[in-house]
């Protein structure tokens, strides 16, 4: 359980920062437009404005969202949601019970991880490492993801000419805890996308192929190829 739980410290981590700042850059209880100084809370949401440039952006209770071409050096939280809005850019994006959401364009540098979330990529929005969720769905349109896509019981969907270097693995729950209900997760790489490196599965799926996708090597699972735009199952 160790590699899911660390996602769980590095947002916690973000949180320390946040109980050590110092009264002028901490608003314990209250939301933040992220101003030179305040880019912490604990209690409350953060919103870094358009076009500004900021550092660490962290909060334990509450939302974060980077307004269209804003620049953080990161953003951490635990429970809440983290937006990324256009052309907007992050060194690393990090939640363990919320959703993160990268607009049209955006970039994040490094990886893009929740616990209990699902992971959206819009149209051009590119991520440098691997984007991983334990237990919820992840969906790209057209989007590149250079570090490869992880979960456990999370449902893949990729549509559009979305890019996957680095391949895809699920993997099998290490305790009961992580397998909700027991269903088989649905993975589909749809018309258009590209999956370069290995498909692993080490759990039961049910693994949906394009005839018009581009697949690596696949194990643990039998892909079942469909047409048009979406599978039947």
């Amino acid at each position: 359980m160790s590699r899911y739980l660390s996602i769980a410290l590095l947002a916690l981590l973000g949180a320390a920062a946040c109980v050590n700042a110092s009264d002028d850059s901490a608003a314990a209880n209250d939301d933040v437009t992220a101003g030179d100084g305040d880019t912490h809370s604990v209690n409350g949401s953060i919103q870094v404005p358009q076009g500004a440039t900021r550092g660490e952006v962290t909060t334990v209770n509450g939302s974060i969202r980077i307004d269209d071409d804003a620049t953080v050096s990161a953003a951490h939280t635990v429970n809440g949601d983290i937006r990324v809005d256009a052309h907007a850019t992050a060194e690393s994006l990090h939640t363990v019970n919320g959703s993160i959401t990268l607009g049209a364009g955006a970039h994040v540098n490094a990886a893009v991880t929740t616990v209990n979330g699902s992971l959206t990529l819009h149209d051009d929005s590119q991520v440098g490492g691997a984007v991983k969720s334990v237990n919820g769905t992840i969906a790209l349109t057209a989007a590149h993801v250079a570090g490869g896509l992880e979960t456990v019981n999370g449902d893949i969907n990729l549509r559009g000419a979305s890019r996957i270097e680095g391949g895809i693995l699920v993997r099998k729950p290490e305790h009961s805890f992580f397998n909700w209900d027991g269903s088989a997760p649905r993975i589909v790489i749809g018309p258009g996308a590209t999956v370069a490196g290995s498909l692993r599965f080490e759990r039961e799926v049910r693994l949906y192929v394009s005839d018009r996708a581009t697949i690596g090597p696949v194990t643990g699972a039998k892909p079942i190829r469909f047409s048009g735009e979406d599978p039947s199952g």
